[in-house]
């Protein structure tokens, strides 16, 4: 079951709009990151969990739109910023690791849960998300020894800085 970890792109201010939707640049993040998961088509979600704040709301919805994706997309709770990462750790336990699953959502929230999956505590974060960034997990077989979890294991790591535009296809469809 790979499990895609992906930070929403940059988001207009709070002084600008307070939902703080996606800015123009974030569309673009999206678009790029987009173009570069359809490419190499390792980015094959069934589901798209995404936090009820509009900027992971629409870079999920852009993302998908972008990979040409049929995913069912599912506004999630317990994927705010600051919510504890045992919520989510939990619902993916109870998941087969036959469906693979995308989270959208924010910091310090997708650090800490990437590093409660990985060593079995939240914290120290072992993951730096700059936004629209794409961490990939799987599960090991494993568990960790003192909380009994499935232990997981990071397969790829994608960066906005790794994915130029001057490097990258035009995306065919507009956002």
């Amino acid at each position: 079951m790979p499990l895609y970890l992906v930070r929403h792109a940059h988001a207009v201010s709070e002084q600008e709009n307070r939902q703080r939707p996606l800015s123009e640049g974030g569309r673009a993040q999206v678009r790029t990151l987009a173009a570069f998961l359809r490419g190499n088509n390792q980015f094959t979600p069934a589901h798209v969990w995404h936090s009820p704040l509009a900027r992971a709301r629409e870079t999920a919805e852009l993302l998908l739109i972008g990979i040409s994706s049929e995913a069912a997309l599912v506004e999630t709770t317990g994927l705010l910023p600051e919510d504890d990462p045992q919520e989510i750790a939990t619902r993916l336990d109870a998941i087969s690791s036959a469906v693979n699953v995308a989270i959208v959502g924010h910091q310090p929230h997708l650090g800490a849960l990437a590093s409660f999956l990985l060593r079995g505590k939240p914290s120290p974060e072992l993951v730096d998300f700059r936004k629209s960034a794409v961490l990939t997990l799987d599960r090991t077989g494993d568990t960790h020894k003192k909380t009994g979890r499935p232990r997981w294991h990071a397969c790829w790591f994608v960066t906005p800085e790794l994915l130029t535009t001057k490097h990258m296809p035009t995306a065919p469809w507009p956002l």
